[in-house]
């Protein structure tokens, strides 16, 4: 699909292509080589604090070291 830059660097991107991303609402934009890549970001609505994300932890009854286990898996792939 071909799109143009407008003169205030502006590109629409095709509804046939943000189909496959309907909740992207931001995208992270990376220049590699010739190209530039988006990359869909999810955000945290700012109502989630560390407090909540504890809280639901708690009850969920994940430890310390289940959360430092699930983190070092993170971070292999």
């Amino acid at each position: 699909m071909l799109v143009k830059k407008t003169s205030k660097n502006q590109i629409t991107l095709p509804k046939e292509v943000l189909k496959n991303f309907p909740e992207a609402e931001y995208f992270e934009v990376k220049a590699e080589k010739d190209r530039i890549v988006l990359i869909p970001v999810r955000t945290i609505p700012s109502s989630i604090t560390l407090e909540k994300i504890r809280e639901k932890i708690k009850k969920a009854g994940l430890t310390e070291k289940d959360v430092e286990e699930a983190v070092k898996w993170a971070r292999m792939s």
